[in-house]
């Protein structure tokens, strides 16, 4: 598994929890922070799981 999988996942966590925060708190800025996050953790772990996909294709 690529560690930007991981560190992808970590980051959409992250990110959910920071828009969850910030849609109870009433933080706009917050809540907007959170999705960017989100998204961004969202295409690193599909970065990764390229990067996973193309290293199996190597090895077979």
């Amino acid at each position: 598994m690529d560690k930007d999988r991981i560190e992808g996942a970590a980051r959409t966590a992250k990110g959910t929890i920071k828009e969850t925060a910030g849609k109870l708190m009433g933080d706009t800025k917050m809540e907007a922070e959170g999705k960017t996050e989100k998204a961004a953790g969202k295409v690193q772990n599909t970065v990764g799981g390229a990067k996973d996909a193309a290293r199996d294709a190597l090895k077979e």
